[in-house]
């Protein structure tokens, strides 16, 4: 008659069975993880973000695979990584050419980025078609969708989240399996009795609100006799057990909780840096755009005082072959002519720099030839006076929210660490259910006859609580710190939006200033060209370039403008960021011409 097989046997069997089977369900497992993170970033967001963040990503990434590559490769694992330093005998160095093309190299870099210079560096010619050109609503939207600063902030949110999770699941029923298999001998005059035991705790676990826990498992025990010198070598018992600590002084009570009750607020927190985050890269971004703007509108305006000395050197020369001016009027006037060459030549390689940074920021690719659309009307301008405005800054900045409820937290720290210096008084119970202790094969036939159970108090008085009663200290300097800070923010927070309407007028009144100044220039340029005949070639070479100043400072004070205006929302928090990352304007904006506003209504 065959062997019966062993319950161990069956428990180990089951044990590798899970051991192989486990892999097969990592996928759904790290699937649920995805859709509970997903579950928290809404809650945690739902009335702070205008858009609930995906936990991943659906937009592709424009970084290299190998940088987003999760598996380990093998040179993670080489304790001396290769370095790439050729000694100066194996490097070549080409020195060009002082005869070569630059003007024509130049000209091949501005193309590139949608720079068409004609023959001379002068005469900019329409941008080519096929190059692909940038509104700001593209760039906020790239900003949002590739950039590098975007993700950073949305992964903090998600890495929030997570802890939360984390800390959440700490607090509800845990469930644990732990299987123990020994091997054991008894000698006797050289002679071993072998015995192998194996016990299983199946327990569940669980963290009451206001502090201790309580575990119920089911421990079953089996031995062997590998050595059947007897009958009956095998047993196995079983058994049921309840337990639970609970404190009724020290580490009782919402202290019990306070790691979850951080980890709550922390999500606000998070949630509320990172739509403030979204705010100051609308601003940041447009800035940079505006920053553009103003680049090629100052090589345009270069570009047109080249061709203005340009003619200036042609007229000059004339008048020199008629005998009506000196020959060195000529080489002034060709000396401005190469000034002027060789700052549009500057502007326009500092323009390709921006414009290349400003792709690598969004996260687009730097080889990519993008051109800077600049199809943007001016900003209207707030109607507010500062009181009102410091108001409107206080009740709605989400930073300043975060740093009041960081008070409340310390507040909290002083409770938790007063709560330290109680005495302890821990209750504890014991509940277990066996199995007949007369039957070697219990299995599982819980006897409830056989009940044990157990209480105790255990009360511990604090002759020692002199590290306690630092950390109260260190607690309570920490809450004045803290408490410093707030109002230090607060007050920041009063002088900055104050700033920001002060420099909304500032720029209001330079570019009134400006753009009669670029008038008066125009009027004084066109004068003197119409009296060509009888002034002096460097009179009208000190008219152009001041109608150029004129000009640069006109839009200067336009992009200052633009900006003070958006950084006089950011300063409120009344700015406003839709999903795609573009502006969402206020009502009574409706003449903005940021993208995402209405348009102006007809004039009838």
């Amino acid at each position: 008659m065959p062997r019966r097989a062993k319950p161990y046997f069956l428990g180990v069997s089951a044990a590798f069975s899970a051991a192989v089977i486990a892999p097969g369900c990592r996928d759904a497992g790290q699937s649920r993880v995805e859709q509970r993170v997903e579950r928290i970033l809404r809650e945690g967001g739902e009335k702070i973000l205008a858009e609930p963040v995906a936990s991943t990503r659906t937009t592709p990434v424009q970084y290299p695979k190998d940088l987003t590559n999760t598996k380990r490769p093998d040179s993670a694992l080489t304790l001396q990584p290769p370095t790439t330093n050729p000694a100066p005998g194996d490097l070549r160095y080409s020195p060009a050419s002082e005869k070569r093309d630059v003007a024509e190299r130049l000209r091949r870099y501005a193309a590139a980025e949608g720079l068409l210079i004609a023959e001379g560096m002068e005469g900019m010619d329409a941008p080519d078609a096929s190059i692909p050109r940038l509104s700001l609503t593209d760039a906020l939207t790239a900003a949002q969708r590739t950039g590098r600063e975007y993700r950073n902030a949305e992964e903090d949110f998600i890495l929030a989240s997570i802890r939360l999770l984390i800390e959440r699941h700490l607090w509800g029923p845990r469930l644990f399996n732990d299987t123990t298999v020994g091997i054991g001998a008894d000698g006797v005059e050289g002679s071993f009795d072998h015995a192998l035991d194996i016990i299983n705790q199946l327990k569940a676990t669980r963290r009451l609100p206001y502090g201790g826990s309580v575990e119920a498992a089911w421990i079953v025990n089996a031995t062997d006799q590998l050595r059947e010198q007897a009958t009956e070598g095998y047993r196995q018992s079983s058994r049921l057990a309840l337990s639970g600590t609970v404190p009724l002084l020290r580490g009782a009570g919402e202290v019990a909780r306070e790691d979850l009750i951080q980890a709550e607020r922390d999500l606000i927190y998070q949630a509320r840096t990172f739509e403030r985050f979204r705010r100051e890269l609308l601003v940041s971004i447009a800035s940079d755009y505006f920053e553009l703007i103003q680049s090629r509108q100052a090589i345009e305006n270069q570009q047109r005082q080249l061709q203005s000395f340009r003619l200036l050197e042609k007229e000059t020369a004339a008048k020199v072959a008629a005998g009506r001016l000196d020959a060195f009027q000529v080489g002034n006037a060709s000396n401005r002519v190469q000034s002027a060459l060789s700052k549009l030549a500057s502007l326009v390689d500092q323009h390709i720099f921006r414009l290349e940074r400003f792709k690598i920021r969004l996260g687009l690719a730097v080889d990519e030839p993008i051109s800077i659309s600049g199809e943007l009307t001016e900003l209207p301008e707030p109607e507010v006076d500062v009181t009102r405005a410091a108001e409107l800054a206080l009740d709605y900045r989400l930073d300043l929210q975060n740093e009041r409820d960081r008070l409340d937290d310390a507040r909290r720290a002083v409770a938790n660490a007063r709560n330290a210096l109680l005495p302890d008084l821990n209750l504890r119970g014991e509940l277990s259910i066996p199995t007949d202790p007369d039957d070697p094969t219990g299995g599982l036939s819980i006897s409830a006859d056989e009940l044990d159970y157990a209480a105790s108090a255990t009360l511990s008085l604090p002759l020692d609580r002199e590290p306690e009663r630092l950390r109260l200290r260190a607690s309570m300097i920490q809450l004045q710190r803290q408490a410093r800070e707030y109002e230090q923010d607060r007050d920041n927070v009063i002088v900055e939006v104050r700033d920001s309407l002060r420099r909304i007028d500032n720029a209001r009144i330079q570019l009134s200033i400006a753009e009669r100044q670029v008038e008066i220039n125009r009027e004084r340029l066109r004068g003197l060209q119409l009296q060509i005949d009888t002034v002096e070639p460097q009179t009208i070479i000190d008219a152009e370039n001041d109608l150029l100043d004129a000009e640069n400072s006109r839009d200067a004070a336009r992009t200052a403008l633009r900006d003070s205006v958006l950084n006089y929302l950011l300063a409120s928090d009344q700015l406003r960021v839709g999903r795609d990352g573009a502006f969402t304007p206020l009502p009574g904006m409706e003449s903005s011409g940021l993208p995402g506003s209405p348009a102006a209504p007809a004039a009838p």
